[in-house]
């Protein structure tokens, strides 16, 4: 190789590295842009507020509870017309 052709081997090397540094600053995003505002909440704690009373009472019904038939209505499965 003559010294012509090195030489335009690295100004070559030096345009195309220049051209890449420009092309990924305005490519990839800084620290300084990936910066992100996100909103704050508040820590979830252990505390319960007082329930309403309206539908929460002692007379209120408890769906937890076994419910049985207590035979009221027994005729009604018991007829063989339909």
């Amino acid at each position: 190789m003559k010294q012509k052709d090195i030489a335009l081997i690295i100004m070559l090397a030096l345009v195309s590295a220049g051209i890449s540094i420009f092309i990924s600053s305005k490519l990839f995003v800084t620290p300084k842009d990936r910066q992100q505002k996100v909103e704050v909440i508040d820590p979830i704690s252990t505390d319960m507020n007082q329930v309403d009373r309206r539908y929460f009472n002692e007379a209120s019904i408890n769906p937890t509870k076994n419910t049985q038939l207590d035979g009221t209505n027994q005729t009604l499965f018991n007829t063989t017309a339909r």
